[in-house]
């Protein structure tokens, strides 16, 4: 059996809007968060913060 508040978290893989390289992987709950995450993060290839959004 799998535990009662798992079914709702998936995983999304996060990517930089800049250079397009996917960099990072996060849970999220599909149900309190229905639209695409977006987060300021570090991104190796531009060597910058940037803007990552949530891929398909």
């Amino acid at each position: 059996m799998a535990a009662k508040g798992k079914e709702n978290r998936i995983l999304v893989t996060l990517a930089c809007t800049e250079c397009k390289e996917r960099n990072y992987i996060t849970q999220k709950n599909k149900k309190n968060d229905p639209d695409r995450m977006e987060f300021r993060k570090y991104c190796r290839r531009c060597r910058q913060h940037r803007l990552h959004r949530e891929t398909k």
